[in-house]
């Protein structure tokens, strides 16, 4: 088995004291893979990506159990700047640039924690992914489109050199063949820079087809987990998460009588 790069024990998340969201989750990421987390909204994705990378703290939320290992450091509840620091990068959900900076000088910010060091490199890399953004590098952010956004958050992250890159929903809202596009690059970002990424998404039909290892969250637990191809093929995931069902009813999962944990396949 492939080293381990993150691994969950059994964490629980509450939000003010009061909101409990994540109950018990656990999993774990190997080096250079991409792992898929999917599930319906409110699952709990959101939240276990700012676990790991400590943004649960601006929102009056934490980690009350269970540990979060990074590279062998346990980090639960550290605080943003020292994760950035270890090289876990998140994308967040929503696309969020300086509007009032340029494309190229939005890229430079994500320098911010290498300060002083050359750049030039880095931005060469980031245009090579995301060529659309050269005839715009000059142009204010708060004018883009939303896939040009997407792209320049992206690469904002690439610039940062992330060991773990945490991506939110990086589909949302965008049109199907901007959505292929995004995802072709994410697939050449994990196997030409060999990149650690966590991918969490709705479109879980796109997610599991560039994923190595896949797990599906409903109301704050891990409910399946397997091989990115395994968890495509299962009939109940086809059913509930791709659209394939026979039935055309709306479902959950947690509505399998058969219902329970799957071991890992090895």
């Amino acid at each position: 088995m492939e080293k381990t790069l993150l691994q969950l024990n059994n964490i629980s998340v509450v939000y003010s004291d009061v909101i409990q969201v994540l109950k018990g989750v656990s999993l774990a990421v190997e080096k250079n893979h991409i792992v898929s987390l999917i599930g319906s909204n409110g699952a709990g994705k959101t939240t276990t990506l700012k676990a790991i990378s400590g943004l649960l703290k601006p929102e009056n939320g934490k980690v009350t159990d269970g540990t979060i290992i990074y590279e062998a450091r346990t980090v639960q509840n550290q605080s943003p700047e020292t994760i950035t620091r270890l090289g876990i990068i998140q994308v967040l959900e929503g696309r969020q640039p300086f509007k009032y900076l340029t494309i190229e000088e939005n890229l430079r910010v994500g320098t911010a924690t290498k300060w002083g060091e050359p750049y030039k490199k880095d931005l060469d890399i980031v245009y090579h992914y995301f060529p659309a953004l050269i005839p715009r590098r000059k142009s204010l952010a708060g004018y883009c489109s939303g896939g040009e956004l997407q792209m320049l958050v992206m690469g904002r992250a690439l610039m940062a050199h992330p060991k773990l890159l945490l991506l939110d929903e990086p589909s949302l809202g965008l049109a199907p063949l901007v959505v292929k596009e995004i995802f072709r690059i994410i697939k050449r970002i994990n196997e030409e820079q060999g990149s650690t990424i966590i991918l969490v998404e709705q479109n879980a039909r796109m997610a599991l087809q560039i994923a190595h290892y896949g797990y599906v969250m409903e109301n704050g637990k891990i409910v399946m987990e397997g091989r990115a191809t395994e968890l495509a093929a299962n009939p109940d995931i086809k059913e509930f998460y791709l659209g394939m069902g026979v039935s055309g009813d709306m479902k959950s999962y947690k509505d399998v009588k058969s219902y329970k944990r799957r071991k890992r396949w090895l």
